[in-house]
């Protein structure tokens, strides 16, 4: 029996995301009316990393679009999902889901469900994040005002750092996070961990 292979093709899969990330926060900063000024001044981005952004010269790292996404109000499935990508289905299958990848740290974000953009009327979002050992990703508190979240470690010990207070978290732990706070989430291990997020949107 021949096997499949489902699993996605991460090199076009980034390449079209990146693409669509470009124009989709243009969009979001011209329907506000805001400046490249005041986009940096809200999300603490400076301005030319956003027109690099925009311009499809540079991608942004898992970070700057935790800080552009918080400056917008929206999630960072809003973020990377356009009204093109969104899906009507409510099924989704392995190997067709939607993955962005961080070029910094390898970092790996997989929408499992939800994912919708703003005139969508789901207000859940699934996502499955693979975290190479030795990195951290930082997320400001404007990150997480609007939502509500839970962390499901799947593989490995995850670190989380929820202001002040830091979370040890193995295979099978989960951890629902309280007032919004300056987050981290950092493997330490010699591991990958695998994680997986849960928000729920206010």
């Amino acid at each position: 029996m021949s096997h499949q292979d489902n699993s996605p093709n991460l090199s076009t899969i980034v390449d079209n995301e990146f693409d669509c990330l470009a124009e989709k926060l243009r969009q979001e900063r011209l329907s506000r009316n805001w400046s490249l000024t005041e986009l940096a001044s809200q999300s603490g981005v400076s301005r030319a990393m956003i027109h690099k952004i925009e311009s499809g010269v540079s991608s942004p790292t898992a970070a700057l679009l935790g800080k552009l996404s918080g400056a917008f109000g929206l999630t960072m499935s809003q973020l990377l999902t356009t009204d093109k990508t969104a899906r009507e289905s409510r099924t989704t299958r392995r190997g067709e889901r939607e993955i962005w990848r961080d070029p910094g740290s390898d970092y790996m974000r997989e929408q499992i469900a939800g994912g919708s953009t703003r005139s969508s009327e789901s207000c859940i979002d699934i996502v499955k994040v693979t975290l190479p050992s030795g990195q951290r990703i930082n997320f400001p508190q404007d990150s997480y005002s609007f939502i509500r979240q839970c962390i499901w470690v799947q593989e490995g010990t995850l670190t989380f750092e929820e202001g002040n207070d830091v979370h040890t978290l193995n295979a099978g732990d989960c951890l629902t996070l309280g007032p919004p706070a300056d987050c981290a989430f950092a493997n330490n291990s010699k591991a990958q961990c695998v994680y997986v997020v849960v928000v729920s949107r206010q």
